[in-house]
C-alpha cells in the first residue's frame, strides 16, 4: 500500500490537519471534538507562544490522495532542561485502522528524533501539561470532555506493536454529588479557616477573578513541578491560556482560598460540561456552535473539574477541604448531579485520598507511551 507523508507548512494545510479526526468512522458517540478555533490557537506557529522555544513538525499521511492519518512531533528543549531527558514528544495522533499508516507516522517521528539526537520518543503529549495528553486505553464508550483526547480502541494496540511501552498512566473519575457533603470535610475546613486565617474569595463576576490569574498560574508552576513531564509555563503562555479559556469560567465553580493578607493559597477550576454542546457544533462556533455552548453554560447538571492546587507550604493543612466545601455548595445550588474529574496521575496519592469521601467511579485510563531509540 502506497502511503505518502506531507509536512504541513501552510494555514490551509493546518486546517485540514485539524479537521482530519472528523473523517474517521467511530463506533460510538463518546468522542467530543475540540473547537477548531482552539486547535488553531494551539497549533499555529504564529499564535502559540510555545513556538518561541519549541521546534514542531506536523504530518498528514495520504493514501491515493485521501488523508488517512496525522501526527505532531514536538521538540521542547525546556523538557530537556527541566528533566534532563532529551526526548521528542508526539501528539495529535489519529489514523485509520491500518498498520502501514501508523508505522509510517511513527517512523517519521522517530527519524526526526534521531536527527535531533534524542534518546526516546514519548506521547501523546502537547506543548505543555495543560494541552491534551495521554492515549485512552480504557473507557472508550465513556463520554469525553473538552480537555481530553478520545482515541480509537485500536490506537494503543498499534503503538504497542511498534515497540512502545507504558511510561505513565492517568486516571479519570466520575463522582456522584447528590448526597450531603461528608461532615468530616466541613469540620476540617472550619479548623483550617480558624488556624491559618484563611478565607474564600467572594466575587460576583468573572472579571473580578481576572486579577488573580497570575497567582493561579504561579501556584500551578509550584505545585505541579514534580508531576510527569511538567514544564513551567512562560508569561506569554499564561496570557494565551487565559485568553483562550477564561470566557468559559463561571465564578461559582472556581473556589479560591486566600490567606489573611489576600494572597492566593489554593484554587479549583471547574466548568459546566460542554461535551454535548461541542458534539452538536462539530468543532465549529458558527453557524450554531456558539449557541449550543452558551446554553450549556447556563443550564447544566454535570460539571468537569479541570485543575486544582494548593501552594506546597499549605498542602495537608485543610485548604483542599475549604475548596471542596465551597465547591460542593455551589454544585448543590446549581442542581449538579455528577462531576467528572479530568486526568490525574495514578501515582498522585494526595489527590486520590480526597475522593474516598464520595461515591466514585473510576471510568477511564489514559497512557503516555515511550520508545527508547
Amino acid at each position: 500500500m502506497n502511503i505518502t507523508l506531507k509536512e504541513i507548512t501552510t494555514r490551509r494545510e493546518l486546517k485540514t490537519f485539524i479537521r482530519f479526526p472528523h473523517t474517521l468512522t467511530r463506533e460510538n458517540d463518546a468522542w467530543v471534538p475540540p473547537l477548531d478555533m482552539d486547535e488553531m490557537n494551539t497549533l499555529h506557529w504564529d499564535i502559540n507562544p510555545a513556538f518561541d522555544h519549541c521546534q514542531v513538525r506536523y504530518y498528514l499521511a495520504y493514501q491515493n490522495g485521501t488523508a488517512v492519518g496525522r501526527i505532531a512531533a514536538i521538540y521542547n528543549p525546556l523538557h530537556r532542561d527541566t528533566w534532563g531527558q532529551n526526548f521528542l514528544r508526539f501528539g495529535w495522533i489519529d489514523f485509520i485502522e491500518d498498520t502501514e499508516v501508523s508505522k509510517a507516522l511513527m517512523d517519521r517521528v522517530e527519524s526526526w528524533a534521531s536527527e535531533l539526537g534524542c534518546t526516546a520518543v514519548h506521547g501523546p503529549l502537547g506543548f505543555t501539561d495543560l494541552d491534551r495528553e495521554g492515549m485512552l486505553v480504557e473507557g472508550f464508550h465513556e463520554l469525553g470532555t473538552l480537555a481530553t483526547r478520545h482515541d480509537q480502541p485500536y490506537y494503543h494496540q498499534h503503538l504497542e506493536n511498534l515497540g512502545y511501552q507504558k511510561d505513565v498512566d492517568w486516571l479519570e473519575h466520575e463522582l456522584d454529588v447528590t448526597s450531603e457533603l461528608n461532615e468530616r470535610i466541613s469540620r476540617v475546613a472550619a479548623i483550617a479557616r480558624k488556624r491559618y486565617k484563611l478565607r474564600v474569595l467572594e466575587v460576583k463576576n468573572k472579571n473580578q477573578l481576572l486579577p488573580y490569574t497570575p497567582e493561579l498560574f504561579e501556584i500551578i508552576n509550584e505545585a505541579y513541578s514534580h508531576l510527569y513531564g511538567v514544564i513551567h509555563l512562560t508569561d506569554a503562555q499564561v496570557e494565551a491560556y487565559v485568553k483562550q479559556y477564561f470566557g468559559f469560567v463561571l465564578p461559582d465553580l472556581v473556589p479560591v482560598v486566600l490567606d489573611e493578607n489576600g494572597r492566593m493559597v489554593g484554587f479549583t477550576i471547574a466548568m459546566p460540561s460542554l461535551s454535548l454542546a461541542l458534539q452538536k457544533g462539530k468543532g465549529r462556533l458558527f453557524p450554531l456552535g456558539f449557541l449550543h455552548l452558551l446554553l450549556a453554560l447556563k443550564r447544566f447538571d454535570r460539571v468537569d473539574v479541570y485543575l486544582g492546587a494548593a501552594r506546597p507550604e499549605y498542602q495537608g493543612r485543610g485548604v483542599n477541604a475549604i475548596m471542596m466545601e465551597t465547591f460542593y455548595l455551589a454544585l448543590q445550588k446549581n442542581g449538579v448531579k455528577k462531576i467528572h474529574v479530568n486526568p490525574q496521575l495514578e501515582t498522585n496519592n494526595k489527590v486520590w485520598s480526597q475522593w474516598k469521601y464520595f461515591n466514585t467511579r473510576q471510568h477511564k485510563r489514559r497512557r503516555v507511551y515511550i520508545k527508547h531509540l
